[in-house]
């Protein structure tokens, strides 16, 4: 069986820290899958009789001092996670299935809501090795990822530095002091210390009256320019350019009868709902991610071809926004990381923001929470032209995940 190495170093300041390693066994008929607290020896839960059922093996792999690192191995995996947690345990959970219970930043009443904890994703399967950071829903923990392949190339996605999370919950506040819309509620606290900042998404689930109708005059805004003028999306795939008018209310597309009502605010920030759904049809399925990421990035209104033609530098510039991306893109080391479910749309010949390794050659993951030192440097970028293989969104804890169950609120 085919396995690959993960170097985790520990730059957390705390000798008490794991990570635990979750997913889908792709040469194991996608048994459930978890990595055993030695590093090396794989666990595969079987279905209990009962919800909530605790795992019958321990898996909480120790970091060591920090400083310090240590090797793990993988079998091929898919939709799989790497978590990490600082100053404690995680708890996890296995329903009848097996379906894994996973930890949530949303639900106070979860077992490991108080606790400083994170994860990046990752598929490795005989193509390639495919990792991305993401704050699509929460930012706690730094985590950086160096790729290092058989050729002797690295690729790097540097992440947050050591203070990001802090320096994310005072941007927060910053624009809750500039607008009132209630970015300050996405910062969580415990005992006085910033625990983690939600991404929008996470925080309407927290509080389901906060950035009601963030969106609304924007969205008319759009509605009406496009009354009046055409709006090209270039889908990136087999149906190319595609042209749409607002009639009827409705923005209608040229082709496949796609037409889409106005989107609400919890449809733009979750990308997953509503208008924004998932249908199954590709053309349908692209011209959402696109148009998700030009609200997100409040882009549609200065730029009538999506997402061609924009530049990094002309996202987020409206007042209305997502301020929570933002703030993170311009925190993290180098810019890059997922900050919203569609945030690996890019024009065709521009920079990618989505914080993603890949390569079909992979050697060595070498995995770092806590944050690297301010001095380092992005050694090696894929080209946003260069698609990953991962099916299309939406990422993250809104993804669709099947297998996976999570305590509801």
């Amino acid at each position: 069986m085919a396995t690959l190495n993960f170097e985790l170093r520990n730059r957390t300041g705390s000798s008490n820290a794991y990570a635990y390693i979750t997913g889908l066994a792709l040469d194991n008929n996608n048994a459930l899958f978890l990595l055993q607290s030695d590093g090396k020896t794989p666990y595969y839960p079987t279905s209990p009789s009962d919800t909530l059922t605790a795992l019958s093996q321990d898996c909480a792999i120790p970091l060591g001092p920090s400083g310090g690192s240590v090797t793990v191995t993988i079998p091929h995996l898919a939709g799989a996670r790497l978590w990490f947690v600082r100053d404690g345990k995680l708890t996890f959970f296995v329903n009848p299935g097996p379906a894994l219970v996973e930890p949530s930043p949303s639900n106070p009443a979860d077992p490991n809501y108080n606790l400083f904890w994170d994860f990046c994703e990752f598929t490795w399967n005989s193509a390639q090795l495919y990792v991305n950071i993401t704050y699509v829903d929460f930012v706690t923990l730094p985590i950086a990822l160096a790729l290092t392949t058989t050729s002797g190339e690295t690729k790097v996605v540097e992440g947050l530095p050591a203070d990001g999370l802090d320096r994310v919950c005072a941007g927060l506040r910053e624009q809750n002091a500039r607008d009132g819309a209630g970015w300050d509620k996405l910062v969580i606290t415990n005992n006085g210390a910033n625990l983690r900042a939600c991404a929008p998404n996470t925080g309407i689930t927290l509080d389901n009256s906060l950035f009601k109708d963030y969106y609304a005059a924007y969205v008319n805004e759009v509605w009406s320019k496009y009354a009046g003028t055409t709006l090209t999306v270039n889908t990136q795939a087999a149906a190319g350019d595609v042209t749409a008018r607002v009639a009827n209310g409705k923005l209608a597309f040229s082709t496949g009868g796609i037409a889409y009502d106005q989107p609400s605010t919890a449809d733009i920030f979750n990308n997953s709902s509503g208008a924004f759904a998932v249908t199954g049809d590709s053309t349908h399925d692209a011209i959402t991610a696109r148009l998700a990421a030009g609200f997100n990035r409040s882009t549609l209104l200065s730029n009538p071809m999506q997402p061609n033609g924009e530049q990094v530098a002309h996202y987020y510039q409206n007042a209305v926004t997502n301020h929570f991306a933002r703030i993170c893109h311009e925190v993290t080391l180098g810019g890059r990381g997922y900050a919203f479910p569609y945030d690996d749309v890019a024009p065709s010949d521009g920079e990618d923001q989505s914080g993603s390794v890949f390569d079909s050659n992979p050697k060595l993951l070498t995995v770092t929470v806590g944050g690297l030192a301010a001095t380092s440097t992005n050694a090696s970028v894929p080209a946003a032209s260069a698609p990953p293989p991962i099916p299309p969104k939406p990422k993250g804890l809104h993804g669709i995940r099947k297998l996976i169950n999570r305590f509801s609120n």
